[in-house]
């Protein structure tokens, strides 16, 4: 894996006014003080996110849509219309599927994506997505502590249910202060079911088996990780019967 700490390339407009970020190519680049792999990946998530014979094997768009019952595309299209193309946007984790190459061709080339994951073999993943694409940074940095840049979006796509209490509200409070002024968060990930929907106790089951920091999503609502909630205006939209949501923070 290349890493480079100084690929970045600044240029200015012709009113010496400078643009956005540009990197030389979208290399994986380490800072100083990012953290290792935490423990509770390899003991919950070695199989999912760290193995890299099954990221190649997971890292399909059939997958995901499987995983998530046929609605992978319309959280993705409801996601993306919070983007808008020119904007600074902060994705906290690499997604599977086709995720990341549809945010940075939304955002475009008069854009900055910055892309950031705690687990090498993810980064190499998103690397290898947008290659060639010189408006897009991928990082090794931890959603928790994702430095200091200010964004106009910061997303959090399916990361917080895999997160353990702790860290989802680190997490949080983290990604809402790179929310730039009249910014906002999006938050794309699980929600509390109706109570009668059909498949609400087999994901009860999958949870305990599988992902068992998810049952929170069920139980807190996002701001309830928020240490300062207030700062934010919050709208939350629900879909397949309340099973997934799509909530936006932002700021007042």
């Amino acid at each position: 894996m290349s890493l480079f700490e100084n690929a970045q390339v600044t240029t200015r407009n012709s009113d010496g006014v400078a643009e956005a970020p540009r990197f030389k190519k979208a290399d994986v680049v380490r800072f100083p003080g990012t953290t290792e792999i935490p423990a509770y990946m390899h003991e919950v998530y070695e199989w999912a996110y760290v193995n890299p014979f099954n990221v190649y094997l997971l890292d399909r768009d059939w997958v995901v849509d499987t995983i998530l019952f046929g609605n992978n595309g319309r959280l993705v299209r409801a996601f993306l219309k919070e983007i808008s193309p020119g904007q600074r946007v902060l994705q906290s984790a690499h997604v599977y599927g086709d995720v990341i190459p549809k945010l940075a061709t939304k955002i475009g080339p008069a854009g900055f994506l910055d892309i950031i994951d705690v687990v090498p073999v993810q980064a190499d993943h998103a690397r290898e997505k947008v290659k060639g694409m010189d408006h897009v940074r991928v990082r090794i940095a931890d959603a928790a502590d994702p430095g200091d840049d200010l964004y106009d979006v910061v997303s959090c796509f399916f990361l917080l249910h895999e997160l353990p209490s702790d860290k989802k509200r680190a997490a949080v409070d983290a990604l809402l202060d790179r929310v730039g002024p009249g910014g906002k968060a999006v938050f794309v990930d699980y929600h509390n079911p109706h109570r009668f929907h059909p498949l609400r106790w087999l994901l009860a089951g999958v949870f305990a088996w599988l992902e068992p920091f998810a049952a929170e999503m069920w139980q807190h609502a996002i701001t309830d990780f928020a240490a300062r909630a207030g700062d934010f205006r919050w709208q939350t939209k629900t879909f397949f019967g309340g099973l997934y949501q799509v909530t936006v923070a932002t700021r007042s």
